[in-house]
Formats: structure tokens, sequence, C-alpha cells
């Protein structure tokens, strides 16, 4: 199709507004329709509808005119029931309107009877009808559809219009975020809000992004995570909260990567990553049954299973099983480069060895985790915010949720309440940020304050929201649970 065909189309859309609008029938001028059901109410339902007005409104999906009367698909938030127009049951006018002037797109509304027709199908039998928004684009071809998934991603609403799996995606994530409010709501959690703005982009090791604020005159950023502000509402009493918030990372993009991303925060006071492990996996199995039916689920052709105890294996553990070096047997940091070099795992210059422990099990290790599985007591190098091991303070209290090859779910720690060693830690990762380490935490001062106030035994878990949501709705990219996912712009 060229310019010229497709500007013909698009102007024959506007002429049928120019002509309604010269009738005095602007359909933008319509403000108000009560709507009654949805296409589900009723298809669901029909043993209980049938006979029953209803008022219904949506989008029209296809027509199929018969000369004095018709049938059309109308679509809603809910689904689609077809609709039957009688030109001696409406009024002449709004039929011949309907005829010559209503497009597949257009928003309308009806008023009529359910029945089903001769062949069975439920359908409402209009009484009236009403042109309530005017489309001046065609929607994608019927069978041909919006196929093609960059342009999907870049147009979501007609995505949203065609495909009704994504539809159905979007509205599981919902449910998803409901339920996660539900459960903590039920534990005596409060949901809070923290600033996005921020004056130090403190408490993770990640690439923040960058901003002005112009009547103070200071730069700030976007935060890369909650967990300062929250734990400083723990210091002030606040002895269980969450958020479920937007952090931003100016990183990179990839199907389990988005620089805009939703995470669920909690923290809850006098317990420890042993008490966010059971949190945790009761929190996900009854996500995975609300939203799937089963605490069984399929991944793209990969069965989890959510039902069973989750597994529990320490990071030296599973560098050890899959990796084949003992961590446990590796005293030196010689040593550690030594092993990171006949196993072709990469490292800096600047890393310790906790750090080197961490790339073999990111690098080799967590590739082999499919199940749900705890890996747990990281090394203290790379667990700046998190309290060490009783019994090795080589490694911290913390642990992160894996499953299919290498998919973190969920992070955690028994936080870290000595602000005397919280301080030791932050000047660690300045040291590493001044070696050449871009993503190392810089020191805040204002959460160090409020640490000195004193910060109860408080275990933190975190979760990806968009991360879940993927594994609960069998969606292969990240791009496939948000609505608008960060792509590069291209001219129009």
């Amino acid at each position: 199709m060229d310019n010229l065909e497709l500007n013909e189309l698009l102007q024959q859309r506007r002429d049928k507004l120019f002509a309604l609008q010269a009738e005095g029938k602007n359909p933008f001028d319509q403000v108000l329709f009560d709507v009654t059901h949805h296409s589900l109410d009723i298809t669901d339902n029909f043993a209980q509808m049938e006979g029953k007005q209803v008022r219904i409104a949506g989008r029209m999906m296809s027509r199929r005119n018969m000369g004095k009367a018709a049938f059309c698909d109308l679509q809603d938030q809910k689904g689609r029931v077809q609709v039957y127009i009688k030109g001696s049951e409406v009024s002449e006018e709004s039929f011949a309107d309907f005829d010559k002037k209503w497009d597949i797109g257009d928003i309308f509304g009806v008023v009529g009877e359910v029945f089903a027709t001769q062949k069975g199908e439920i359908s409402v039998r209009a009484r009236e009808i009403v042109l309530l928004t005017k489309s001046l684009r065609d929607l994608p071809e019927k069978y041909h559809g919006l196929t093609d998934k960059e342009l999907r991603y870049r147009q979501r609403h007609v995505d949203l219009i065609m495909n009704p799996e994504v539809k159905e995606t979007f509205l599981k994530r919902t449910k998803i975020i409901k339920g996660i409010r539900s459960f903590l709501d039920g534990r005596d959690f409060i949901e809070v809000e923290t600033p996005i703005l921020q004056v130090e982009a403190g408490g993770a090791n990640a690439r923040p992004f960058e901003t002005h604020h112009n009547t103070l005159h200071l730069d700030m950023y976007l935060r890369v995570q909650l967990e300062l502000a929250l734990k400083k509402l723990v210091v002030g009493g606040l002895e269980r909260v969450y958020e479920i918030g937007r952090c931003f990372r100016n990183e990179g993009i990839s199907t389990l990567h988005n620089p805009e991303f939703t995470m669920l925060e909690l923290y809850q006071a006098y317990t420890d990553y042993h008490g966010m492990m059971e949190l945790a996996e009761s929190l996900i199995r009854k996500l995975a049954i609300d939203v799937t039916g089963s605490a069984i689920v399929d991944y793209q052709g990969t069965t989890l299973d959510f039902e069973k105890p989750f597994e529990k294996i320490t990071m030296v553990e599973a560098v050890k099983k899959y990796a084949g070096v003992d961590f446990d047997a590796i005293n030196s940091l010689e040593e550690a480069r030594e092993a990171a070099k006949d196993k072709g795992v990469k490292f800096e210059k600047f890393h310790e060895k906790g750090h080197i422990l961490n790339l073999f099990f990111e690098q080799i290790a967590e590739k082999q985790i499919i199940q749900p599985t705890f890996v747990i007591d990281h090394p203290v190098e790379i667990s700046f915010l998190c309290k060490t091991h009783p019994d090795n303070p080589a490694y911290a209290q913390r642990f992160e949720l894996f499953v299919l090859g290498g998919w973190e779910l969920g992070n955690a720690y028994s936080e870290l309440n000595d602000p005397i060693d919280q301080l030791q830690r932050f000047k660690l990762q300045d040291a590493l940020r001044q070696a050449g380490d871009s993503e190392a935490a810089r020191i805040d001062e204002g959460f160090m304050a409020a640490l000195d106030m004193g910060l109860p035994p408080t275990g933190g878990l975190g979760i990806g929201i968009d991360r879940l949501t993927m594994v609960l709705t069998n969606s292969a990219s990240i791009r496939d649970v948000l609505f608008f996912p960060h792509m590069k712009p291209i001219s129009e």
C-alpha cells in the first residue's frame, strides 16, 4: 500500500466524520454511556442473561452486512460478543449511519436484549445504537494482524486491540500485584512510598540515571533501589513495610532487563534472611496458584515446581558442584585468580577473592540451576549492606532465589545494622569505584545518620515484579510484560 492509497483510506474515514458533524451528530460530543454489562458477563452467564436488557459498549472488530440487517462483533475489556442490528428494530437514521458512515474500529454503544441466533451464537439484539468515538485509522488486517514483535511493542495500544492474549498477560500482571498486596497486608505489613529522585544513588551496585533539579541547583539521580529509604522507616519504628515501585538503572536492555523496572521491596524487624526465605517461598507459591491455578508452572516448555520446598545451596557448594572448584580450599587471592584463569572465568584487576567466587557462580554455576533454589551465604565483598555469617565472617547472611538457568527472582539479607561496620563497607565500595568499578555504591550520609539512631535486627527482601510476571504468564521477554518497554526511537 503506497502513501497515496493510505492517505485516501484515512481521508475516507475523516470524510465520514465530517458528514456526521455536518448533520449535528459529532461522535466526539458524546460524554456518557451507562454500561451495565461486559461481553463476558453475557457469554459466560447466558442461561441467566437470556432475554434481559443490557447496555454494552466497545470497539467494532468486524461486520457482516446483509442488506436490511447486519452482524458485528463488539470487543470490550473482557472479550467479544456478537451484536445483531436490524434496520426495522433500531431507528432508520441510526441504521443508515451505521451502514454508510461507521467503520471497523469505531467505538459504539448498544442497548438491547440477550438472545441466541439460530446457529446458537450468543448475541445482543440491538434496540438502540450510538456512535461514541470515530476511529480515524484502520485496524491491522484481520488474518495477518499486528504480528511484527518490534511494531507490537511500539504500538502497544494496537497490540492490545488485536491480540487478546496480550491483554490477558497484563490482567494477570495486575492480579500478581494485587496478590502481593493482599499477602503482605495479611501479615501486617504497611505499604509506603519513597522518593524516586535522590541526592545519592546508593544501596545497590548499579549505574544510575542522572538529572538536575533546577530550583535547588542540584544534581540528582533516579533511584536504583528502594532499600535505604525503607530501612530508615524501620529505624523510625515501622516494623513491617513494603513498597512496589519503579527503579531505574542506566544499563543494558535484553530479554530479562529493562532500564526502568518494578520492584517489590519489604523489610521486617526482628527477623533474618531465614524468615525472608519462608516469606518469599510462601508468597511465590501462592501467586503461582492464584494466577495459573497450580504451583506447578510451565515456562516455555520447562516445568517449574513451586509446590515442593525450594532447594537451598550455599554459593561455595554451588560453585563446587557445577564448576568443580572448592573455594573452601582456596586460601589466597592469587589462588582464586589462577583458578579463574584455568576455568576461563573473566575478572577485573580490582576484584577480590569473594568477587571471583561470585563470578564463578555467575559465569558457570547459575546457568545450571533450573528449579526454584535459594543460593545462600554470599561473599561479603558483594554484600555490603548485609550482616556477616556468624560462623564465617567472609560470607554474608544473604540469599538469591534462582530459576531457569540463572534467572534471579529475589534477593534478601539479614540487614547490616552496625553503623561502624556499615561505614567501613561503604568506604570499601568507594575504593572499588576509585579503582574502576563504575557500579560500586556511594556513601549515603543520610542513611548512615539514620543507622546511627539504631536499626533493629531486620530481614529484607526484594523481588523483581517484571521477571516474576514473565514466569507466571509464560512470557518469553520482559518486553512482553511491560506496556511500554524502552526502545530506540525510529523516524516516523
